[in-house]
């Protein structure tokens, strides 16, 4: 009871994304059903005219016969064609609704989602899993309630027709139904193994081709060959499995069928000589020996498929029932609005006075404290650089300052108020980060510049990428900001990528700006170039600096050296090199 009751529950999530449908939904059943009822009313046709044309050798009464039959199958191919237009518009709006709600709700999760989450994972969810549920819904419901109507339907016909013979072959239905459910089961299993070796197939040709280079510095093309190898055996005899199977069942159904039939012609024809049943209704019942299996093959194939989805549900209902490890209060978002319907006229302007009070914070799948009863206060337009060895927990100062965690224990403040009474897209709006490995989307300069700010005029962003010291790279391509960016940004040097990134940046016009080493790329001279613009032309702002050269920081007003989650040292460079040990050794 309990299993039923979770498998209900699990369905009955999908009532609010079935809602805006139920009327297609009501449709497509009711003409599938209309369907099915010509479907299962052929073969009587057939036995009236063997009775009643070709017994008598007489055309009498074929034309209205014609007529009928005609209007019947003209009924039924235009039942088909509206069934099936619905069903794809249902399957394709509901994939479409499934999709967006997750996407938009992935919006929403925070960085340790990500950060313990494979993209294939959430690409499975988002693309597999969504397109899986969108078309069972929409056919495999359909196909449930033909199969029953058109079994059961034909089952009253033949009772109708003589109880005798349809005994026969309704001792057949249950045999077949349940040697297709034993292979289904079995076929199912290795079909989802199969899935997932493909997989693992996928996997290993995208490691294999976007880590050629490595490879072939590591010299471990024939390791690569040798475990590609395995996993393509694997498919090979693993999809044989499943053919096998295959070729074991279809003929055994056949055969089955084949004694269904058998049976009637030795039955009906005995009972044709007597004079019990005519020759019409030995046909009637012959159709139906060999069309009886097909619907009790779709039916128990179709239920399989239904049971198995229930995965790909509860899959999708996890991602869209998991909450944000970190998200606004109500109140907050009752006065500053959310991501998608954020309320700007109440949001106060920041001037980007940063203080941490007491800070100790633990990352969600942690064990160990990175930070311990930390403080540190950064006023408005202050330029503060932070160094320190790999794991002093540089990017984790960052990234409690970005609001894109939240302090274990203690407050951050910005511009004196704890900023989880403020919203964190109010945060983020004034926030410009650039990552040491930026992203550029696919698309031109100008348009990858403008995600940083939608409404930037073209002076604007040429402006922004003279402070960044893009203009020259820029201005000597063919095409200048019209440039198309590869994805990934692969025709572009490394050090360009980063200053494009600067650029977009600083289109939001940031109140603070983390720059978490994203000039390590970048030449001295040049580098030296975007301290210098970065003074004349931005120097109200806040900046935080990360970087392991130390002529990317000399001229910052404090220098922060962290040390296992602790202040080691703070001040100016020269002050720094004559009393941290540390910081003479960055």
């Amino acid at each position: 009871m309990k299993i039923k009751n979770k498998s209900l529950q699990t369905w009955a999530k999908l009532l609010p994304f079935l809602a805006p449908y139920k009327w297609q939904m009501i449709l497509i059943i009711a003409l599938m059903i209309l369907g099915a009822c010509f479907d299962m009313v052929q073969p009587l046709f057939s036995g009236y005219a063997v009775d009643n044309f070709i017994e008598p050798r007489t055309t009498e009464g074929l034309i209205p016969f014609t007529a009928v039959y005609l209007s019947m199958v003209v009924v039924q191919t235009i039942t088909t064609i509206l069934m099936a237009i619905y069903a794809l518009k249902v399957e394709m709006y509901l994939g479409r609704d499934l999709k967006r709600k997750l996407f938009d709700h992935l919006q929403t999760l925070d960085f340790s989602y990500y950060n313990t989450t494979p993209v294939g994972t959430i690409m499975a969810r988002l693309m597999s899993d969504t397109g899986k549920i969108g078309t069972v819904l929409a056919w495999s419901l359909v196909d449930i309630f033909w199969s029953s109507m058109y079994v059961l339907g034909c089952v009253v016909i033949m009772l109708f027709v003589n109880w005798k013979l349809a005994l026969i072959l309704i001792a057949i239905i249950p045999i077949i139904a349940v040697i297709t459910v034993v292979f289904q089961k079995k076929i199912l299993a290795v079909n989802r193994r199969v899935r997932a070796i493909n997989a693992e197939v996928t996997r290993h040709y995208n490691e294999g081709i976007s880590g050629a280079k490595t490879s072939k510095t590591l010299v471990i093309e024939e390791k690569n060959d040798k475990a590609f190898e395995k996993v393509a055996e694997d498919m090979r005899s693993t999809t044989i499995r499943a053919v096998r199977l295959n070729a074991v069942y279809i003929p055994i159904i056949s055969f089955l069928t084949a004694i269904g039939v058998a049976m009637v012609l030795n039955q009906g024809g005995n009972m044709v000589l007597f004079g019990d049943i005519t020759v019409g209704e030995m046909t009637v019942f012959i159709n139906y020996a060999l069309i009886i299996a097909d619907p009790v093959q779709q039916l128990a194939r179709t239920i399989s498929n239904f049971i198995s989805t229930q995965v790909n549900i509860e899959r999708v209902s996890a991602l869209l029932e998991r909450e944000p490890l970190i998200k606004d209060t109500p109140e907050v978002i009752e006065k500053y609005g959310t991501v998608f319907d954020p309320k700007r006229e109440n949001w106060e302007p920041i001037q980007g006075h940063i203080t941490f009070d007491d800070v100790t914070f633990r990352y969600p799948d942690g064990v160990e404290n990175v930070l311990e009863h930390f403080s540190l206060d950064i006023p408005a337009g202050t330029t503060v650089a932070i160094v320190g060895e790999t794991g002093a927990g540089k990017s984790t100062l960052v990234n409690l300052a970005c609001r894109f965690f939240e302090p274990t224990e203690g407050r951050i403040l910005i511009d004196g108020k704890d900023y989880r009474e403020r919203s964190m897209l109010w945060l983020h709006s004034s926030i410009g980060y650039v990552l040491q490995t930026p992203h550029l989307f696919s698309g031109t300069i100008l348009e990858n510049l403008r995600w940083g700010n939608k409404d930037a005029s073209e002076e604007e962003c040429i402006h922004a990428c003279k402070i960044a010291c893009a203009d020259d790279f820029i201005e000597a391509m063919p095409d200048k900001y019209n440039t198309f960016i590869t994805q990934g940004g692969t025709n572009v040097s490394g050090g360009q990528k980063q200053r494009l990134c600067i650029a977009r940046a600083l289109l939001k016009k940031p109140q603070i700006l983390i720059l978490d080493d994203s000039t390590s790329a970048v030449d001295t001279a040049t580098d030296a170039r975007i301290r210098r613009a970065f003074r004349e032309e931005i120097p109200h702002i806040t900046k935080i600096i990360i970087a392991q050269r130390i002529s990317a920081i000399q001229d910052a007003d404090r220098i922060l050296v962290l040390d296992d989650g602790r202040i080691d040292g703070i001040g100016t460079h020269e002050e720094l090199l004559e009393s941290n040990a540390i910081y003479r050794e960055v």
